[in-house]
């Protein structure tokens, strides 16, 4: 056995959690003002508007095709992307029939082999898909209390619910911090990482459960060292799987195309919240529960 896993099992898990939960603590707060302040940068599937992705036969620069929006009169706001024979144009507001047509007219002069892509979503389009995304991630959240209450008990589904909320609101903060764009893969991400956090959560309440059953556990102490020992045995297996996943996602933001990269980045960011809030977040806040039970004076017969 390498020096370096002795190392890791004479680590006091519960002890250094206060630190994460201190990290924790202030990026949440970090990522609630910037909430309330920016909110999210929504993408179209969010929104309501038009979104215009062109193929090209040939590359058309921004300079060639700004005169023809400021023609329009539908320049107002208007975000420009151009790619290699791409181009994709998002508008804030709906376009109508008349300027859809007088904008595929204008580019056709252009490049006469181009073709036309028009994504629109309308405000209560835009309301559903955002109330929606919402409930999806409630009742994942609803299912998850359920099933760990049948399955162990109350304290550890509370200890998963929170690191699982944590996980999911970590990449909420960061990606309204950075401003980075929120779609509908962005949220099959959220539901992805809720997935992997919980199956790790489970992994090491399962062992803690299974030493409850032949450990002492007469005082506080005796259950802190129990969480520890428990945490050791099942924390290169919860890295290991972490780490493959999070090689996977990162390769795949980096070469991946344009419409799985934010799906990939709130994965990578997601995994790496993850990964500790297994270990740092949900098994030590099981140890706080059930230690005051510990504490409790008995009742007088």
């Amino acid at each position: 056995m390498s020096s370096n896993h002795k190392n890791i099992k004479t680590l006091d898990f519960v002890h250094l959690s206060k630190y994460f939960y201190i990290f924790s603590i202030t990026l949440t707060v970090l990522g609630l003002i910037f909430l309330a302040i920016f909110g999210l940068n929504y993408s179209v599937d969010f929104k309501a508007g038009s979104n215009v992705d062109m193929t090209l036969t040939k590359n058309l620069t921004a300079e060639e095709v700004t005169p023809i929006l400021e023609k329009l009169e539908i320049s107002k706001d208007a975000d420009l992307t151009v790619g290699d024979q791409r181009m994709s144009i998002r508008f804030n507001e709906v376009l109508n029939e008349t300027q859809d047509h007088q904008l595929k007219e204008e580019i056709l002069k252009l490049d006469g082999g181009a073709s036309f892509e028009v994504n629109t979503v309308d405000p209560e389009m835009a309301k559903e898909l955002a109330r929606n995304a919402i409930y999806a991630v409630l009742i994942s959240c609803i299912g998850i209390i359920i099933y760990v209450s049948i399955r162990f008990e109350w304290r550890f589904a509370v200890a998963a619910i929170v690191a699982l909320l944590h996980d999911a609101f970590m990449v909420v903060a960061v990606f309204s911090i950075f401003r980075f764009e929120v779609d509908l893969t962005f949220i099959i991400a959220v539901l992805t990482i809720i997935g992997y956090s919980i199956n790790d959560t489970i992994v090491i309440f399962d062992r803690i459960r299974e030493n409850l059953r032949f450990a002492k556990q007469k005082t506080t102490t005796d259950l802190h060292e129990l969480v520890n020992h428990s945490v050791s045995q099942t924390i290169m297996r919860s890295l290991y799987t972490a780490l493959t996943v999070f090689i996977a996602a990162f390769f795949l933001y980096l070469f991946g195309g344009e419409s799985i990269k934010m799906f990939s980045l709130a994965m990578v960011i997601g995994l790496l919240f993850g990964a500790y809030s297994s270990i740092f977040i949900a098994s030590p806040l099981w140890f706080v529960l059930k230690s005051k039970q510990k504490n409790k004076p008995a009742k007088a017969s």
